[in-house]
């Protein structure tokens, strides 16, 4: 994953950044995309990326709604049975 070897990264970077987040890389591997993310401010900024979408969809994933808007949905539906007659 060498940018002067590869000429532009761009095309393998995502890839490689995802397995990198996700765990997904043997130990070697690891070692060779920390390295690279050392020395390639493009990687650098889409790993940057990634991780503040991963970090926004999980806060998202954690969030609840409020009480009053789950107790009107389920009124609104039980409203909905009963007029179409189920």
């Amino acid at each position: 994953m060498d940018c002067n070897s590869l000429g532009d990264c761009a095309d393998d970077r995502i890839v490689r950044i995802y397995e990198y987040l996700d765990g997904a890389l043997t130990l070697s591997d690891l070692k060779e995309v920390k390295s690279h993310l050392d020395g390639c401010p493009e990687c650098t900024e889409e790993y940057d990326l990634e991780c503040i979408i991963r970090s926004v969809v999980r806060r998202s994933c954690q969030e609840q709604a409020p009480q009053a808007l789950k107790a009107s949905i389920i009124a609104r539906i039980s409203q909905i049975r009963v007029e179409s007659g189920h």
